[in-house]
């Protein structure tokens, strides 16, 4: 019986999602020829140099795959690197940089998107999925051309996307599904018939930036979707700077001022808003640690009937 050829993937990619799809393309026994991955950023107070998520994860595992750090994919000598590395697939998921025409050429790229494409292209599409309470989400592999997550579809997973599910919870369900969609992928790639993406169904989701977070009280269904999305980063924050921590949705139908506690009870409030209410738990003033909102309001001295600021 022939031996079966073990496939030389060079991986792309930098958050915990890709991490967990780049655990199980090891643990399938693909040979991982490369990483390649964004910079080690400058984080917290202190401004400590950080390797990303998937290099720290290579670092503790004891991985002997060379790991490149690219600011730019452009040039030749990157070009170079990964022929040199000769590559049976180039997998990517959540790299952080478009790949440019002369990577594209070297081998097939699939791309490991967190949506059901065409629908929420580009760079949040889990974060989307949630704003807009869809009913159901998914992972797409593709093949990859010069437009953005345009490329034709490779396979699926989908899953209900419940209304409770938060960003957190959602990349984990995402990245599993991934990790084992990648594996179907590469076993039936020589049989699978691409799908080209239905132009007419194409949405775009950007950058996540810092002022996505700032939020009032001006609808409850609103506010929880934003607290769900926006739950890893930026999360959700006043315009005085206080973060809101941990909140539930309560209902979407009465009218009140906005930031009014409606209620106190043991450990939590109910908040109003223009249309509807909340239920709060945790919040946390600036340079403060997180505290329970009971806590909270004892301290800044305010009762039933006053505006949470």
């Amino acid at each position: 019986m022939e031996e079966m050829i073990s496939k030389k993937i060079l991986y792309m990619g930098t958050p915990e999602y890709a991490t967990i799809i780049l655990d199980s393309l090891i643990k399938h026994n693909y040979e991982i020829v490369g990483l390649f991955t964004q910079p080690d950023k400058k984080v917290g107070r202190e401004q400590l140099i950080t390797p990303p998520h998937i290099k720290q994860y290579c670092i503790n595992h004891n991985y002997h795959f060379p790991i490149y750090q690219p600011d730019a994919l452009k040039g030749s000598c990157v070009v170079d690197v990964i022929k040199s590395l000769n590559p049976d697939f180039i997998i990517v998921a959540a790299y952080g940089q478009i790949l440019p025409k002369n990577i594209l050429e070297i081998a097939p790229c699939i791309n490991l998107h967190a949506s059901l494409l065409p629908k929420y292209r580009g760079a949040s599409p889990i974060q989307k999925s949630i704003l807009n309470n869809d009913g159901f989400t998914g992972v797409t592999a593709m093949m990859m051309e010069e437009g953005l997550d345009s490329g034709d579809i490779l396979g699926f997973k989908y899953f209900e996307l419940k209304r409770d599910t938060d960003v957190e919870e959602l990349f984990n369900i995402l990245s599993t599904a991934a990790a084992n969609l990648i594996i179907e992928v590469l076993e039936r790639f020589d049989y699978l018939l691409p799908l080209k993406q239905n132009d007419t169904q194409v949405s775009f989701c950007g950058k996540i930036t810092k002022n996505d977070g700032l939020i009032s009280f001006y609808n409850s269904e609103i506010f929880y979707s934003r607290y769900k999305a926006y739950k890893i980063w930026p999360g959700i924050f006043l315009e005085s700077g206080l973060k809101i921590k941990n909140v539930n949705f309560e209902e979407n139908r009465s009218s009140n001022r906005e930031g009014e506690i409606l209620e106190i009870r043991k450990d939590s409030i109910v908040l109003g808003c223009t249309k509807g209410s909340l239920v709060l738990f945790e919040v946390q003033a600036p340079s403060k640690k997180v505290m329970n909102i009971i806590d909270y309001i004892r301290g800044s001295r305010l009762l039933l009937g006053d505006i949470l600021f």
